[in-house]
């Protein structure tokens, strides 16, 4: 049963892989259209929406979303989820209607073709290079300004070792949320890690639980209080995670 059980997952992850190629290609002419002018963001949302919906589809996946809050047309927010697979990205395009700009390593943009896209959409940040991680503070205020959202993975990268519940935040998230005073969105993604995480023979199709937590506002509050938001952050996620009973 095991050698049937590998085979089923060898051909489902190059499936996955085959379909974030073959929409990737048949959205290129829209995503070269959409791209090509910031004022166009918007509708690249739209388009990065269907894209990441339409893969979790073919996929398998399902998402069965709760939320404490909603999003309000036009406010800027700072979403915070953890961080465990490559589907993450598809989850949050889907979860949200709204358009948020994500902060991501500059690594990912040497990806073929996807990598091209998001070079032109997102913040790229190299974590080594202090200058980088300068420059995507005044990158997001931009984008802020702008009325959009920004979503940080706060842990930054997914750990290697998998038995890790949720990795040590960064302070990047909190530091901009005070400094615009805008609220952190804790969000708990339960089961990206167990239906596809980054161990090739593993994962299964099925439902994704996310949490949309209550927001935590900044206003108010200091850069001083960083360490004191990050770690309200954190250990709402953490404690989500550790008491889950359907994992």
């Amino acid at each position: 049963m095991k050698i049937i059980s590998y085979i089923f997952i060898l051909f489902w992850r190059i499936w996955y892989y085959l379909w974030v190629i073959l929409l990737t290609a048949l959205l290129f002419p829209a995503l070269l259209i959409v791209t090509s002018r910031e004022e166009n963001y918007a509708s690249f949302y739209k388009v990065a929406r269907f894209w990441g919906k339409a893969i979790l589809f073919v996929m398998g996946f399902s998402i069965e979303l709760k939320a404490e809050k909603e999003f309000r047309k036009g406010d800027s927010y700072v979403l915070c989820p953890n961080h465990t697979s490559m589907i993450d990205i598809m989850v949050l395009l889907s979860v949200s209607k709204y358009p948020f700009v994500f902060v991501g390593k500059k690594e990912l943009a040497k990806i073929p073709l996807l990598g091209f896209f998001y070079k032109r959409t997102c913040i790229l940040v190299d974590r080594s290079d202090v200058q980088s991680r300068n420059a995507v503070f005044e990158e997001a205020r931009r984008r802020l300004q702008k009325g959009l959202s920004v979503c940080i993975f706060p842990e930054g990268l997914v750990p290697d070792d998998e038995s890790i519940v949720l990795n040590d935040f960064m302070n990047g998230a909190f530091r901009l949320a005070i400094e615009h005073q805008i609220p952190i969105v804790p969000m708990t993604f339960y089961d990206c890690k167990k239906r596809f995480s980054y161990t090739f023979f593993s994962g299964s199709p099925g439902t994704l639980r996310v949490k949309i937590h209550d927001f935590i506002e900044s206003k108010g509050l200091t850069i001083q209080d960083k360490g004191r938001l990050k770690k309200q952050t954190f250990d709402l996620i953490h404690k989500e995670l550790l008491e889950d009973t359907e994992k």
